[in-house]
């Protein structure tokens, strides 16, 4: 059976095993490519991101406003995506899904000025074609801002771990695969305490920072998600999230990034490496080096340096 809401084709059918689902299709600005988006980092190794590399297919476990725990599976439709859940949703239900697809895939950003400047780049050159520039991010900036302080001062395998303690522990569980878990609200984090973040989900010294940030998202004295369609400029949107307890430059440049903003490269220890490789002949470079390299491409260099491909990899 299908019926139009909002503009989208929304359609309720059962599949072989009797599950009802509920699919609808969502537009992108072209070019669009899900598998680019899905290798855009690593991202969608974070629960509660989950993949099917064969199928290219992406799934996220979302808790809804209204409460119920909802999969959202998403796959590549023509220029668009396909966005599918198992349980019947209302109009507010299947509009709140929607929106999260929306900023999660990018799908309505408009890359036509990076493309225009990258084509005379070869490392940059087949960006346009392979759809890539969209950078995979959470639902909510709470989220993403969560998972880059996790990333901090530490190596990824600890990340995904500590990553997937907290959606474990303290996410809701998705109904029919309790194994699952939504990424837990800043009102369900704020109600733990760091004696917790520390020992049971062992965060070490980012366990008050985790707890501090939700605590001032919970009540209201922190607007993160309204930094998402602010219009501030980029340096004063910056000083904002440096504002944030465990945010330093690397942290707040990786969140710019994922905001759309590309005036800043995220320079860590890996961007120090490649680059060092890239133009240095593997010997060892600073900030200043990495900052330098991508300094000509102004608006986008954080967007230029998260795309380029690098000499370094296709070596190893």
């Amino acid at each position: 059976m299908a019926s139009r809401i909002s503009g989208l084709t929304i359609l309720l059918r059962s599949d072989c095993e009797g599950i009802a689902i509920m699919k609808w299709t969502l537009p992108a600005k072209p070019p669009f490519s899900l598998p680019a988006i899905i290798r855009s980092h690593g991202w969608v190794q974070l629960a509660p991101f989950a993949s099917d590399e064969e199928r290219h297919t992406l799934s996220y476990v979302a808790q809804l406003d209204s409460g119920p725990v909802v999969e959202v599976r998403m796959a590549q439709a023509g220029a668009g995506v396909d966005v599918s859940v198992e349980v019947p949703l209302d109009h507010s239900e299947q509009a709140q899904v929607s929106a999260e697809v929306v900023w999660m895939l990018g799908l309505d950003q408009d890359l036509s000025d990076f493309y225009r400047i990258a084509r005379s780049e070869p490392k940059l050159a087949g960006a346009e074609e392979k759809g890539r520039g969209r950078v995979l991010r959470s639902p909510t900036l709470f989220e993403d801002t969560v998972k880059t302080i996790l990333t901090t001062n530490t190596g990824w395998s600890s990340t995904i771990r500590m990553v997937a303690a907290l959606v474990s522990r303290l996410g809701a569980p998705l109904e029919g695969d309790p194994a699952r878990h939504a990424f837990p609200a800043p009102t369900q984090l704020a109600a733990s305490n760091e004696e917790t973040l520390r020992s049971d989900v062992r965060l070490g010294y980012r366990a008050p920072y985790i707890l501090d940030l939700a605590r001032a998202v919970a009540s209201g004295d922190l607007d993160l998600e309204g930094l998402k369609h602010d219009d501030l400029p980029t340096p004063e949107l910056r000083k904002r999230l440096l504002a944030i307890k465990g945010v330093g430059d690397y942290a707040a440049a990786n969140l710019l990034v994922l905001l759309g903003r590309y005036d800043f490269v995220p320079v860590d220890s890996w961007a120090m490496k490649v680059v060092s490789h890239e133009w240095y002949d593997g010997q060892p470079v600073g900030r200043a080096e990495v900052e330098a390299a991508f300094e000509p491409w102004g608006a986008f260099k954080g967007l230029a340096y998260w795309f380029w491909e690098w000499a370094y990899l296709s070596e190893g």
